[in-house]
């Protein structure tokens, strides 16, 4: 642990023999077992990818509002595209922050008799004005599955399971990227950026704009903060996680705090899941893991279901309820009702 408050893992540990390999894995389930977020350097995403991420970003917020308003969220069923500042909601409170959503490129699915978490299945909105964001973010997508896969295979081995475990069980995965922007507030007061939440899937590869603050979480009830480190992601587990160990690794709360003006800071957090209807299956720990496993955490405002789908489903839904009133009212009567 170091004056960071977060431990800081070197993923290129894994490609420098075994004695190497098997000390990151270690200090992987201590990390994420203990904490539940970590830094990790060593991924192989060059400065440059970085500069031209960061570069779009800020060139997409500077566009008119108009532009950026054609690809509003609230024109899309599947919650893709750009929500304006206070669009989006934690825990019923707004988030001071606006970004553009973008998942998997896929056609729409037209079964109102289907699955819920179908209607999550479409296109993305990319903005005219701007070609070069996708990209970009497509480059940056690809590059970071490639981490996320290698980090599961690690985490495999480190539970006890064979390597292959999470890719067996992943099917098509359900990628999001967030390109978010925190506008900075001259309040007296803090600011919710984003409210306190744990993330609804597996796994959260974090990118924050150099030198910017504001992210916390959640240690021993208090909350501490979580710097940018230079080359570095932040990397937290999410509930499914949770379920797939019964507790074992625990999903972590965390929130961030809004810049001051005239500051503003830019993040893009990506997260890789599994397909949505697939249901992660419970992981035979070894039994020393195992009786450190304090079973999965009893919300019931935020009950953690096994079929990805449904949690991200859950998740969207509660985040951006002005797009499901527009499109899913059946399902929010169903929840009401249920």
């Amino acid at each position: 642990m170091s004056d960071l408050n977060l431990p800081v893992l070197d993923l290129s540990l894994l490609d420098q023999g075994p004695d190497a390999a098997a000390r990151f894995r270690d200090e992987l389930r201590a990390a994420t077992h203990d904490v539940g977020f970590f830094y990790l350097t060593g991924t192989g995403v060059s400065a440059e990818l970085e500069a031209n991420l960061l570069k779009v970003a800020k060139d997409f917020f500077a566009l008119p509002e108009a532009e950026k308003l054609s690809i509003e969220n609230v024109t899309s069923p599947h919650f893709r595209g750009y929500t304006r500042v206070g669009g989006e909601r934690t825990q019923g409170r707004v988030d001071w922050r606006e970004q553009i959503d973008i998942g998997p490129e896929r056609d729409a699915i037209d079964d109102r008799e289907g699955p819920g978490y179908n209607r999550l299945i479409g296109p993305n909105l990319w903005p005219a004005a701007q070609p070069e964001l996708k990209d970009v973010v497509t480059e940056w997508h690809d590059h970071l599955t490639g981490v996320a896969r290698k980090l599961l295979r690690a985490w495999a081995l480190a539970l006890g399971a064979e390597e292959q475990y999470f890719d067996r069980h992943f099917g098509d995965p359900q990628t999001l990227i967030k390109i978010v922007r925190y506008p900075g507030k001259d309040d007296p007061t803090p600011q919710q950026g984003v409210g306190a939440h744990k993330d609804s899937g597996v796994l959260t590869l974090l990118w924050v704009e150099p030198g910017k603050g504001g992210l916390q979480v959640e240690r021993d009830g208090e909350w501490v903060d979580a710097p940018p480190v230079s080359g570095a992601f932040v990397v937290n587990i999410g509930e499914l996680l949770e379920y797939a160990t019964q507790g074992y690794l625990r999903a972590t709360n965390h929130r961030v705090i809004s810049p001051r003006f005239p500051d503003e800071r830019i993040s893009v957090p990506f997260f890789f899941n599994p397909a949505l209807d697939a249901r992660l299956p419970i992981i035979e720990l070894p039994a020393e893991l195992a009786a450190e496993a304090c079973g999965v955490e009893d919300d019931p405002t935020n009950p953690i279901h096994a079929t990805y789908g449904e949690n991200a489903l859950k998740s969207r839904l509660r985040a951006h309820p002005d797009v499901a009133e527009r499109w899913h009212s059946d399902l929010l009567a169903a929840r009401t009702a249920s």
